[in-house]
């Protein structure tokens, strides 16, 4: 039997698959409606891999890939995957995420991260597959 593709198949597969493009993450839509703007996973890898003042990153306790297992810095402590795509638990509870932000932002950069920063983080971590 011959298949003949035809452009509504095309179209059907795209409806199908447009939820799946679309963000899955209420914490994010939260700050993307907070914002009016839009985020990037450039910036937020950037920001995953910068060094603040206290000479730590993100990666100085997250590894250099948010899928891995990483430690503290300091204490040594077992960090599960900040990826979602290797800890599903994370980037679900908007209270522990503000938590963790103003913690590991004051942290590691010296400072509060901005909504965008926080954003642009989240949109990097949730790419990272």
């Amino acid at each position: 039997m011959i298949s003949t593709f035809r452009p509504t198949h095309l179209l059907a597969c795209l409806a199908l698959s447009t939820p799946m493009l679309a963000s899955a993450n209420p914490i994010l839509d939260g700050y993307k409606a907070e914002i009016k703007g839009s985020f990037t996973a450039a910036a937020g890898e950037k920001l995953y891999k910068t060094v603040g003042p206290n000479q730590l990153s993100c990666a100085s306790c997250h590894t250099d890939s948010p899928k891995n297992a990483g430690k503290h810095a300091k204490t040594n402590k077992a960090i599960d995957p900040l990826a979602p795509s290797a800890n599903p638990k994370r980037f679900t509870d908007a209270a522990q995420v503000e938590k963790w932000f103003k913690r590991n932002c004051n942290d590691a950069l010296g400072r509060a991260c901005t909504t965008q920063e926080k954003g642009d983080f989240m949109t990097y971590v949730l790419s990272v597959k």
